[in-house]
């Protein structure tokens, strides 16, 4: 380059605007503010839960299939005991206004409500694998994500943006992806003899699972994590132990009961005991609609599990939709939602006999919140006072 041109390059530099400058450069903070420590650990936490759904179905399908014990509620009930000793257990010995008789006092028939739905809708799912293939339960269980974002919506007043609705289009097209690598490969599990009987129930457990999830995502952003788990652990093992005796106790005593059985309803209660346990931490974290997302993965790492234990056939195209439902969960995780609404407005649940009054304020409004995929933000907005 002659110096004629150099003297020009630097002056065209110099000249430019400082937007045009940084252009580079903001492009490479927002690509690290999106790939960053919270997303990988927002990631992880999803896996976890895939993983313990993944330890809850092997256990199951050994239980069903290897020793002919098909007993749902029996299990679910094992779960529900553990959090009643755990969780239960502490919120009785809690004093004031978490102690367990004054939080049954204020909001004991909606807990009993949530408890019923939570009881049920595992057992609509379990039992839909009687009836229908394994192919048809990924599928319909689907339903669960827009169940979520439709509550969320309207009831959490969370608002989405459009690369949210993306996200979710490409995770629903990773797990299209993987059923019809079922397909290829031959993997249909199931009998298939009622299929119409078990679509219904794998459409009413899903509808079930997202109330399920989206209560638990209010309760323990708004109240408290061991509230919701003491109060599963109190109606769900009360309601389950009732349906129990009413329609497996003959199930039960057929059980050919030895040590191994032992085992995989120890390692089922364990599994399901963390999973309950877990969830509203990343609940806490992140969203019920991130959360089921997140739980696509759990056929896959049923699948890794049975090339080995059931000697399944794979196909390349799991892993492409391994990658395809990652990919969805990072679009899904690069953006923030936002709530419509002040969340000031849900100590309505707080307090039940204390109706909310819409009063001005004569100090400072405090900060909006806005709920993300990732976590919590404060936004920077000036503060203001009404008069």
């Amino acid at each position: 380059m002659i110096p004629a041109q150099q003297n020009h390059v630097v002056t065209t530099i110099e000249t430019m605007p400082p937007d045009t400058v940084s252009a580079s450069p903001s492009l490479l903070q927002r690509i690290r503010k999106v790939l960053n420590r919270e997303l990988v650990v927002t990631l992880a936490l999803g896996q976890v839960l895939s993983l313990l759904i993944c330890g809850i179905g092997l256990s199951s399908k050994y239980l069903a299939q290897d020793y002919h014990a098909s007993t749902p509620v029996f299990q679910s009930f094992l779960c529900y005991i553990l959090l009643f000793l755990v969780y239960t257990t502490t919120l009785a010995v809690r004093q004031g206004e978490e102690n367990l008789l004054a939080i049954l006092k204020r909001r004991w028939w909606k807990y009993m409500l949530l408890g019923l739905v939570d009881i049920e809708a595992n057992y609509l799912v379990i039992k839909a694998y009687q009836y229908t293939t394994l192919t048809s339960v990924q599928l319909l269980d689907c339903f669960v994500i827009p169940v979520v974002l439709l509550l969320s919506w309207f009831f959490l007043l969370v608002r989405y943006k459009a690369v949210h609705f993306v996200g979710v289009g490409v995770c629903l097209l990773g797990m299209g992806c993987m059923v019809g690598a079922d397909v290829l490969v031959g993997r249909q599990q199931g009998l298939g003899e009622q299929k119409l009987m078990g679509d219904l129930l794998v459409l009413g457990g899903a509808t079930l699972y997202g109330i399920s999830n989206v209560c638990e995502e209010f309760i323990v952003k708004n109240l408290s994590r061991v509230e919701f788990l003491g109060m599963m652990g109190l109606f769900g093992s009360f309601f389950s132990g009732i349906q129990l005796a009413i329609m497996e106790h003959k199930e039960l005593l057929r059980v050919p009961w030895d040590w191994q059985i032992g085992l995989l309803y120890i390692g089922f209660s364990a599994c399901m005991f963390g999973l309950y346990s877990f969830m509203p931490v990343v609940l806490r974290r992140t969203s019920a609609t991130a959360v089921n997302l997140s739980l696509l993965t759990t056929d896959l790492y049923s699948l890794f599990c049975g090339l080995f234990l059931f000697h399944y056939k794979f196909s390349g195209l799991y892993l492409l939709s391994f990658f395809i439902i990652v990919l969805g969960l990072v679009l899904y995780s690069s953006s923030s939602t936002y709530v419509a609404q002040d969340p000031r407005v849900y100590k309505q649940f707080r307090n039940a006999g204390h109706p909310f009054t819409d009063t001005p304020t004569l100090g400072p409004l405090e900060p909006s919140v806005t709920y993300t995929s990732l976590g919590q933000e404060v936004e920077e907005e000036p503060r203001i006072r009404v008069a």
